[in-house]
């Protein structure tokens, strides 16, 4: 965990875990309209690989929280769901056009029926039950719900659904009584931007929603992955994670449920940044390998190998040369010869 008096939280990466553990309350909870015509008794699949062919080259290598799954409707056809979450927490003006932009090459390549949807995570002091300092949005009335274009006679208009969390803010009591996890997860998330500069009562909350978590009689697996959630986007310095974690642990030695160990908890942490660090290495790899492939027909396991040693800062400076270089020899000639060598003893 940090160590700052006021720890960086990343979003985007716990956003697109939760969603990955509990989609079809993700789409019950946000969009239940849209769940409501899905056939959740056939098997549903995230498509990482599809994903990362339609994202676009300025976004290759970005922490960017997206998911795309393949359902079913009860009418029996197919459909791809691509989710976005924006959390920037400010007005960004070409959001509309990346939501059209990633529905129309799904459907390009890949001949499928696309539903769009977006969570938009900017939020404002809730009612006065909680905190009533903290984060103001200057966007309230920010919601975008369409991308058109108008030019000749021609036009294109594109729809696409869309969640705030400052809707939230009024329905607290609402979000308590819920049994649906992302109850849990846009309280967390509303709180850890409500208590920036207040870590003592972030730490007060933090708690409250852990207990929150046993109170509701959550299986073990789902407790461990709201945990993950809470801990993440709730971070705090050193000093009071130490008491945090003394109280969680008192908790739960009195509800004689110990879900979260401390070993298991360091095992979270470590595996949530590894796998970050691993999916961005994937992602570049398989980009720059379809890219060579498209325009050499085909790449020898040799060059693959030699590639997949390299950092993604490397993978990405490659792609730039694979979009420009002329044969595929003067493309592995670029490749970083990696260092094999072993230090002579003195």
């Amino acid at each position: 965990m940090s160590t700052k008096n006021e720890p960086t939280a990343d979003y985007d990466s716990p956003w697109k875990e939760i969603i990955g553990n509990f989609f079809p309350e993700f789409m019950e909870f946000f969009f239940p309209a849209a769940h409501g015509s899905i056939d959740w008794s056939k098997k549903y699949e995230f498509l990482e690989t599809e994903l990362q062919q339609v994202r676009p080259q300025a976004e290759i290598g970005k922490r960017v929280a997206d998911k795309l799954a393949k359902v079913w409707l009860k009418n029996g056809d197919e459909l791809w769901v691509m989710v976005h979450i924006e959390v920037q927490n400010q007005r960004k003006t070409a959001f509309p056009e990346r939501m059209f932009t990633y529905n129309y090459r799904i459907r390009d390549l890949f001949n499928c029926q696309v539903a769009s949807f977006a969570i938009l995570t900017a939020v404002c002091p809730g009612s006065a039950t909680r905190t009533t300092r903290g984060t103001q949005d200057q966007d309230a009335g920010w919601r975008p719900t369409e991308f058109s274009q108008q030019l000749l006679g021609c036009e294109i208009t594109f729809n696409f659904q869309i969640a705030k969390l400052l809707d939230y803010k009024d329905r607290w009591q609402e979000l308590e009584e819920s049994q649906n996890p992302f109850a849990t997860v846009v309280m967390a998330h509303t709180l850890a931007q409500e208590t920036r500069g207040e870590q003592q009562e972030r730490k007060r909350w933090k708690l409250s929603l852990i207990r929150r978590l046993y109170q509701k009689g959550y299986e073990r697996e789902q407790i461990v992955n709201l945990f993950k959630f809470i801990d993440w986007v709730m971070q705090l310095p050193q000093e009071l994670e130490k008491e945090f974690w003394q109280e969680v642990n008192q908790f739960q030695e009195e509800k004689q449920m110990q879900y979260i160990t401390s070993v298991e908890r360091i095992g979270i942490e470590k595996g949530l940044e590894q796998g970050l660090d691993r999916g961005l290495h994937q992602g570049a790899l398989r980009q720059l390998l379809r890219l060579l492939q498209h325009r050499f027909d085909s790449v020898p396991e040799s060059v693959q190998s030699r590639l997949t040693s390299c950092t993604v800062e490397q993978l990405e400076e490659l792609f730039e040369v694979a979009l420009t270089v002329g044969q595929l020899d003067r493309f592995v000639d670029r490749i970083p010869v990696e260092d094999t060598s072993v230090a002579e003893d003195p």
